[in-house]
């Protein structure tokens, strides 16, 4: 009786765990920021802070505004982003999108050398990881793994979460992990230098992008009146 029971538990365990849900997030924006920081190993003094993306998403769309790395008030490129293919918008606030998709090619977001980064590759070396201990940064709680090669450390910090972001770094860890990397700490052994990334998740769009999805909202119903 008491092996039925346990058995039981074990089969309504698993149906918790199929049955666990993504959210998917409708609206808001996602700051990439890196610090990087030379001669680590004789302090972190000598430190640069780049803005590297500012993501904005309504849906499955996004509006990446790429800053200029020595004065991010300047947006130096701006792009759509829709599956796996990206339009330039030139900076271009009222450009229609929808028009945008049927003149124009699209180019391959792994083809995307600014901004936000997207891969395919897996992540290197990773079925060497090892497990660290959780920890609390900015308020936050973080699952953490690291990987340790002779030439390169880098600790990756996993937010808990059911919300899903259009964008994301390493799926295959995030999915391991139930959550997603928002901080990866990594220090280059030989040229000792410490650079972090961290993707900062908000929940308002920036106001150019908000320039855009407002316009294309506008057209859009126009068109279906």
């Amino acid at each position: 009786m008491k092996l039925k029971f346990i058995f039981l538990f074990f089969i309504f365990f698993l149906v918790l765990i199929s049955c666990r849900k993504e959210i998917k997030s409708e609206k808001g924006g996602i700051d990439i920021i890196s610090n990087v920081y030379f001669d680590a190993s004789k302090g972190l003094s000598k430190m640069q802070s780049f803005h590297l993306s500012r993501m904005n998403y309504s849906g499955e769309l996004m509006i990446e505004l790429v800053p200029d790395l020595e004065f991010p008030e300047i947006t130096t490129a701006s792009y759509f982003i829709r599956d796996s293919v990206f339009y330039d918008l030139n900076n271009n606030t009222s450009t229609v999108l929808s028009e945008l998709q049927k003149k124009k090619k699209p180019t391959s977001v792994y083809a995307k050398t600014i901004g936000a980064v997207f891969t395919k590759d897996p992540l290197l070396n990773y079925r060497n990881r090892r497990k660290l201990s959780d920890t609390v940064l900015f308020k936050k709680n973080y699952k953490r793994f690291e990987i340790n090669s002779p030439w390169n450390y880098t600790r990756y910090y996993i937010y808990p979460t059911d919300t899903i972001l259009p964008y994301s770094l390493y799926k295959e860890a995030e999915k391991d992990y139930q959550g997603r990397i928002e901080r990866i700490d990594s220090y280059d052994k030989k040229k000792d230098i410490f650079v972090t990334l961290q993707l900062i998740p908000r929940k308002n769009w920036d106001h150019t992008a908000k320039e855009i999805f407002e316009f294309n909202n506008f057209v859009n119903n126009r068109k279906s009146e």
